[in-house]
């Protein structure tokens, strides 16, 4: 994988349940060849999986090298921390709802959305302004006030 020409995948594409775990594995892929260019390993989203699987940042990395998507999903199995469909379901929806945490945060946030498309104020999860910046369709969302962060 050379995410200095390719993109990893949505953080929506779901692996073994657990949405941004594809993602994350590309970019793991990416570090041990060389080919992260401008992605980063661990990034703030992917200390939030690492944090809810229970494993570190080396040993994932570690795991990832030789191993294939299904095979991810086996060692995940036997190395983190067991979560009932039910909780990974609600971390799934946190992760796919979070947005920034801070006014420092949503600054950059703004920046890099409105440098992509000005009109799209809609967009206010880290979610959809990774999908926005990586050319993927994301479609119009309702603002409430409690997301008009713009």
């Amino acid at each position: 994988m050379d995410l200095r020409v390719d993109y990893p995948r949505s953080m929506r594409d779901r692996l073994g349940g657990y949405v941004h775990l594809a993602r994350m594995i590309d970019k793991c892929r990416a570090k041990l060849a060389g080919t992260l260019g401008e992605y980063r390993y661990p990034c703030p989203l992917d200390q939030r999986l690492l944090e809810f699987l229970g494993v570190s940042a080396e040993q994932f990395l570690h795991a990832v090298d030789g191993r294939s998507d299904d095979d991810m999903v086996t060692w995940l199995a036997h190395h983190a921390k067991p979560h009932t469909p039910e909780e990974i379901e609600s971390w799934n929806d946190m992760m796919l709802h979070l947005g920034p945490d801070s006014d420092e945060k949503w600054a950059f946030f703004r920046q890099v959305r409105d440098s992509i498309d000005p009109t799209r104020t809609d967009i206010t999860t880290w979610a959809d302004l990774l999908d926005l910046e990586e050319h993927r369709p994301v479609p119009l969302r309702m603002l409430t006030d409690s997301s008009s962060h713009t």
